[in-house]
C-alpha cells in the first residue's frame, strides 16, 4: 500500500459570499507526481494557498507526514517540508541567482541574529555551507552558469528554474509548483518536464497546477480536477481525460 504523505478532507474556504473551495479532499502519496487541473477560477491556486498556510481554511482537516497542519502558519508549513513556487514569479530581483537560493536556506539555518552580528566561527561555517548548497542546487536545475547574475536579468525560463531551486533549498518532502510551464516555449517545457521527473526520482513528491493539460497527462501519476471550487474527478490520466464531467468543465455540455 502506498505511503500517504498529504491528506486533506472537507476543506472549505469562503471569501464573503464566494465559496472558493467546497468540501475538497485529496490524498497524495509519497513519491508521486500529483496534478491539479481545472478551468480558470476553479479554485486551484486557492487550494495551494490553503496548503501552504497563506489562507486559513474555514473547515476541514489537513495532515502532512502524520502532522496536523490545519490552519498552520506558512513558516510552520515550510518547516514540516512543504515548499512552493508561485504563478507570478516572486524573486528578489536585485539579488543574484545564488543569493536567491541562499535565502531559501534560512528555514534550515541556526545562526540567528546574534550569530549574524558576532560572525563567530560557527556562523561563518554555516554560511559557507549554505553557499555551497546553493551552488549545488543551481547546478541541479541547470543554471549554475548564471549564478552571479541578478535575478531580474535572467531569461523567463531561468527565472522559473531559479524559483524551483530556491524552493528546493528548504529541503521539502513535497514541492508544490503553481503553473511552472506558464509562458514557456515547447523546448523549455520539455526541459522542465525532465527536471520535474528528476526531482521526483530524487525523492521529492510533486504537486502541480498547470494549464498545459497535455503536459499534465504525460507527466502525472494521478490528477484531480476542480471546477467552481469542487473536486469533480480524480484518478490516473487515462481515466480523467475521458470523464464526461471533465469534458463538460473544459468544453461545455455539448461536448460531454
Amino acid at each position: 500500500m502506498a505511503d500517504v504523505l498529504l491528506q486533506i478532507e472537507g476543506i472549505h474556504k469562503r471569501f464573503g459570499g464566494l465559496h472558493a473551495l467546497n468540501n475538497v479532499g485529496l490524498t497524495i502519496n509519497k513519491g508521486e507526481i500529483y496534478g491539479l487541473i481545472g478551468p480558470n477560477g476553479a479554485g486551484k491556486t486557492t487550494l495551494f494557498n490553503v496548503l501552504t498556510g497563506l489562507y486559513q481554511p474555514d473547515e476541514g482537516s489537513f495532515t502532512f507526514n502524520g502532522r496536523n497542519l490545519f490552519r498552520a502558519k506558512p513558516h510552520v508549513v515550510v518547516g514540516t517540508g512543504i515548499a512552493r513556487t508561485f504563478q507570478n514569479i516572486r524573486l528578489f530581483a536585485e539579488m543574484s541567482a545564488l543569493e536567491n537560493v541562499m535565502v531559501g536556506r534560512h528555514i534550515r539555518s541556526h545562526a540567528g541574529a546574534l550569530g549574524a552580528v558576532l560572525r563567530d566561527r560557527r556562523t561563518r561555517d554555516e554560511e559557507a555551507a549554505i553557499r555551497e548548497k546553493a551552488w549545488e542546487l543551481l547546478e541541479y536545475v541547470g543554471i549554475a552558469d548564471v549564478a552571479e547574475e541578478r535575478a531580474r536579468n535572467l531569461s523567463y525560463g531561468h527565472q522559473r528554474r531559479l524559483e524551483i531551486a530556491r524552493a528546493l533549498a528548504t529541503e521539502p518532502l513535497l514541492l508544490a509548483l503553481d503553473e511552472p510551464a506558464a509562458g514557456m516555449n515547447p523546448r523549455e517545457t520539455d526541459d522542465l518536464k525532465a527536471l520535474m521527473a528528476k526531482i521526483r526520482d530524487g525523492g521529492v513528491t510533486l504537486l502541480l497546477i498547470e494549464h498545459d493539460v497535455k503536459l499534465m497527462m504525460d507527466l502525472c501519476d494521478r490528477i484531480a480536477v476542480l471546477d467552481y471550487g469542487k473536486k469533480i474527478a480524480e484518478g490516473v490520466p487515462d481515466v480523467v481525460r475521458k470523464d464526461p464531467k471533465v469534458i463538460e468543465a473544459y468544453l461545455g455540455a455539448a461536448h460531454a
